[in-house]
């Protein structure tokens, strides 16, 4: 199997793949890569509807050229813990800050997300986000005051009364409730247009049908998550306990 850097011609054979409508682990077998390999190229140069390969190819030169002045000053990727592989951690964490980006959050706010969601504690100051990130503190507050505001990171102060951002299992609770109850904002919205454009109108026709849409996902979205809260999070409570059981019984 080949090694080194996509060539352009690769990057050409991987946009006529995706044209093609071709799963990312045929394009792969045809260039003897790694389906990780493309997915992470696609996923980094504009996903699978956008990517271009001679616009990918002039990225990633520019990205490397950066790259350069920091390798010669002997910077090297962080140690980690657990015997992880430091360059694997580094390209899964590009990876899955690209994928938080398709979903429309900025460079930055998906960076402090992923690092968050990768970190053993779940939580990190904003000093330790300044560090691992190697940002400015600005950058970081204005990172953490909108994903508060999405409800995908949590405020704490610890023993030293300093700010911590915590990700856990019940934000993604919150955050979820929150989408709907923007969701529902939205419904009320279009049904205020169609009073306002006159019932029966085309355009009163077109937001009574956007709101009965949205009010639905609301509310599924809603009881989803509410299922999901009660059974996976009761289950996980319950299987410590139970854990010990089998063992006390055996002796």
């Amino acid at each position: 199997m080949p090694g080194g850097r996509l060539t352009q011609k690769d990057r050409q054979q991987i946009a006529l793949g995706l044209a093609d409508g071709l799963a990312y682990a045929e394009i792969a077998r045809g260039l003897e890569r790694p389906t990780s390999t493309i997915t992470r190229e696609v996923m980094r140069n504009g996903g699978p509807t956008g990517y271009r390969a001679d616009l990918a190819h002039r990225a990633t030169e520019r990205r490397a050229h950066r790259r350069k002045p920091g390798s010669s000053r002997g910077v090297e990727p962080a140690p980690q813990p657990h015997g992880r592989d430091a360059e694997a951690v580094r390209e899964y964490e590009e990876l899955f800050t690209t994928v938080m980006m398709q979903s429309g959050l900025s460079q930055m706010m998906s960076r402090v997300m992923v690092c968050l969601l990768t970190t053993d504690s779940g939580s990190l100051t904003a000093s330790e986000l300044v560090q691992r990130l190697q940002v400015s503190p600005a950058s970081i507050s204005k990172s953490i005051a909108f994903l508060e505001s999405q409800s995908l990171v949590r405020r704490e102060r610890d023993e030293g009364r300093r700010d911590r951002y915590v990700v856990d299992e019940d934000l993604w609770y919150q955050s979820t409730v929150a989408s709907a109850r923007a969701l529902i904002q939205q419904v009320e919205i279009s049904r205020q247009g169609v009073a306002v454009l006159g019932p029966g109108t085309p355009a009163a026709v077109r937001l009574e049908n956007v709101a009965r849409f949205l009010d639905f996902v609301a509310e599924s979205l809603t009881r989803a998550a509410e299922q999901a809260r009660e059974i996976l999070y009761t289950k996980a409570e319950t299987a410590s306990p139970s854990t010990a059981t089998p063992s006390s019984d055996g002796e």
